[in-house]
C-alpha cells in the first residue's frame, strides 16, 4: 500500500513539476477552460434567479370563480369551507357582487356606465391564490373548481406564467446543450495537449517501456496532468462567475432600488459549486484517458 501511495505521489510531484516550469502554457489551459465552463454557469445563474424570480413575484396568477346570479347563501358557505380546506390553495378573498358594483361605480372609467345601469348585473366571486404556480396546477386547480356546485365560470389568469416557465424550461435546454458541447470541445482540447506531451516525451516513454513499465505507470502521470488541468479550469470558471455576476449585481442593485427591491442574483449553491469543479475534473480525465491510451496502443502496435 506505502509503495502504491508513493508511485501515486511521485507522479503528482514530477506533473506539479512540469507545470511550473511552463507557467505560461499552464494558465493559458486553465484560462481556455475556465472560459468554456464559464459560459454554461452564467447561463445557469441567469435561469436559476429568474425561476426564483418567477417564484417570488407579486401579482401571481390567480383564479376567479364567478358564481352563479341565483345561488343561495347556504351554498357560498359550502364553497368557502372547501377553498378554506382545499391543500393547493394558500389565499383566496371573497367579493360580494354588492362590493364589486360599488366598486365599479366609484372607479373614474366606468362610473359612467354603472350609472347608466339600472340593476346590478355583477356575480358574487372569490379570487383564488394557488400555491403552486406551475401551470398544469393551475390548470387542474381551474378544471375542478370549474365543477363546483354554485360556480358558473372559473377563470384562469396564468397565460404569462405559461409563457414564462416555457421560456425558463427552453433556457435549461440551452444549459444542457451547452454543456455537451463545450464538454466534447474541452475533452479534445485537453487530449490534443496530452498527446502534445506524450510526443514531447516518446524517447522517455519508449525507454521507460524497455525496462519494463507497465501502461499504468506511464499513464499515470498524464491522468494526473488532465486533472490537475481540469481542477485549475473548474477554480478558474468559478472566479470568473463570481466576477461577472458581482459586476451585474452592481447594476441590479441600483434598478432594484428604483421599484424598492432587493432583488439580486444570487450565486450557485455550493453543491452546483462542487458539482462544477467536480465535472471540470472529470472532463480533463477523460481528455487525458482518451490521448493515453491511444498513443500507448500506436508504441505497443511498433
Amino acid at each position: 500500500m506505502k509503495q502504491w501511495l508513493n508511485q501515486h505521489a511521485q507522479a503528482l510531484q514530477l506533473v506539479l513539476k512540469r507545470m511550473l516550469s511552463n507557467k505560461l502554457s499552464t494558465l493559458m489551459m486553465f484560462c481556455v477552460m475556465g472560459v468554456a465552463l464559464c459560459l454554461p454557469g452564467i447561463l445557469y445563474v441567469i435561469v436559476d434567479n429568474l425561476n426564483r424570480l418567477a417564484g417570488d413575484v407579486q401579482g401571481e396568477p390567480q383564479i376567479s370563480l364567478f358564481l352563479k346570479l341565483d345561488i343561495q347563501q347556504d351554498t357560498i358557505k359550502t364553497l368557502d369551507e372547501q377553498l378554506s380546506k382545499h391543500p393547493d390553495i394558500k389565499t383566496y378573498k371573497f367579493v360580494s357582487k354588492d362590493e364589486a358594483w360599488r366598486q365599479l361605480q366609484l372607479t373614474s372609467g366606468t362610473a359612467n356606465i354603472a350609472n347608466n345601469i339600472e340593476k346590478n348585473p355583477l356575480p358574487d366571486a372569490y379570487f383564488v391564490s394557488p400555491k403552486n404556480i406551475d401551470p398544469d396546477t393551475i390548470e387542474r386547480l381551474q378544471k375542478e373548481m370549474q365543477a363546483w356546485r354554485g360556480v358558473e365560470i372559473a377563470q384562469a389568469d396564468a397565460n404569462w406564467i405559461k409563457r414564462l416557465y416555457s421560456l425558463l424550461e427552453l433556457g435549461e435546454k440551452a444549459i444542457w446543450s451547452l454543456v455537451i458541447l463545450l464538454g466534447f470541445a474541452l475533452v479534445a482540447i485537453i487530449g490534443n495537449t496530452i498527446r502534445l506531451q506524450i510526443m514531447t516525451q516518446r524517447e522517455e516513454i519508449e525507454v521507460s517501456k524497455l525496462i519494463g513499465a507497465t501502461d499504468s505507470f506511464i499513464r499515470r502521470p498524464f491522468l494526473y496532468a488532465g486533472a490537475l488541468y481540469g481542477l485549475g479550469g473548474g477554480l478558474t470558471a468559478l472566479i470568473l462567475l463570481l466576477g461577472i455576476v458581482s459586476l451585474f449585481n452592481y447594476s441590479i442593485a441600483d434598478i432594484a432600488e428604483l421599484y424598492a427591491s432587493d432583488f439580486h442574483l444570487a450565486l450557485p449553491t455550493l453543491i452546483v459549486t462542487l458539482s462544477m469543479i467536480a465535472s471540470a475534473i472529470g472532463l480533463g480525465w477523460i481528455g487525458s484517458y482518451t490521448a493515453v491510451g491511444r498513443s500507448l496502443s500506436q508504441f505497443n502496435a511498433h
